[in-house]
Parts: structure tokens; sequence; C-alpha cells
């Protein structure tokens, strides 16, 4: 078990406080996982023109201040209560396009939109509602349920996939985007 399991980790991530603003590097706390998350030490990130469109303010869906990033692959630092699919040490990658498994569009096989946290994540929190991030005293939003342009971020177990470990990470985080999206 990891030194920082269960406790609050400060660690470097870009902060979008506002639209049309460059990325602030700010020291930021992430708290643990809770129940059905998972928390992970991102190694590497790509970026995406979602990101740049978020932080232009032309997203009509973008609200801040938040931690962007949805291309990323890393280490599982620590899991919530409830967690089987990775554990402590895995090598991971962040998934923005979550697989319940359970609800009507997982079972189609037609498409990879599951709908089970689309709702709080379409809103920046984690599926309780609440963020995991906060800054000088104030609540981060999530971006996309993975937030990886943090050192460390939390997503919920049905956005995180393990990979092989001796699979590059500087390769693997596209998978989180860049790939599931059909090369961009």
């Amino acid at each position: 078990m990891s030194a920082t399991a269960g406790k609050t980790i400060t660690c470097k991530a870009a902060v979008a406080w506002e639209a049309g603003k460059p990325l602030s590097i700010e020291d930021i706390e992430v708290a643990p996982p809770k129940a059905h998350e998972v928390r992970i030490e991102i190694y590497y990130t790509g970026v995406c023109h979602t990101d740049a469109y978020t932080l232009s303010g032309k997203d009509p869906e973008g609200a801040f201040p938040i931690v962007l990033g949805h291309e990323g692959a890393g280490i599982v630092e620590s899991v919530g209560e409830g967690v089987t699919n990775v554990k402590p040490g895995d090598h991971v990658v962040a998934l923005y396009t979550p697989e319940c498994k359970e609800c009507k569009f997982c079972k189609s096989g037609k498409t990879n939109l599951c709908g089970k946290i689309r709702a709080t994540q379409g809103k920046g929190v984690m599926p309780d509602g609440t963020s995991r991030f906060k800054c000088k005293g104030k609540d981060l939003l999530h971006f996309m349920g993975t937030s990886t342009f943090s050192q460390y971020t939390v997503v919920a177990d049905i956005s995180v996939v393990a990979v092989q470990q001796d699979a590059p990470m500087d390769r693997t985080c596209l998978l989180g985007c860049g790939i599931t999206t059909g090369y961009g």
C-alpha cells in the first residue's frame, strides 16, 4: 500500500481559472478516492484540441475553474472501496469514455458513449456530485472525468483501464481520446 493512500496529496497541476486566460501551474490538493474511484499518478498526458477549445471559452459546456486534460497514462496510487478492475501499482490509461458494461449504451455494442456517469461528468464533478481537487481553498472542476493536466488525478473506476507494464506511457496516453475517437 502506498504511503499516501487515504491521505490528501499536494501536487502540481495546470489550472484553467477562467476562459481565454493561460493555464496557471498551481499547487493543488487531490483528495483520496472514494468508493468506486481510483487515484492515478499521471506520467504522460496528451494535449487535444478539445482542451484548447474549452480553454478558449468557445465551448458552451466549458466551466471554470477546472483542471483540463483527458489523455493520460500513469500508475494507480490508491483505490477506493469496491474497486476490482485495477489495483495500486497497475499501469493505466484514464478514459473520458467510461465503460460500465451495464447501461443500454454499453450493452448495445454500437457506441462507446456510456451513460452511467455522463450527467455528473459533464458538470465537472465526480459521480457523487463533488470534486476531489482544491486550490487556494476553492474546489476545482474535473474535465471529462479525467483531468490529466495534474500530477495526480481521481477518476471513476469505470473510467480507467489497465495496460501492460511494458507499454510505453508516452504512447498509451493517447488511447484515452485520440485513438478511441478514431485517430482524433
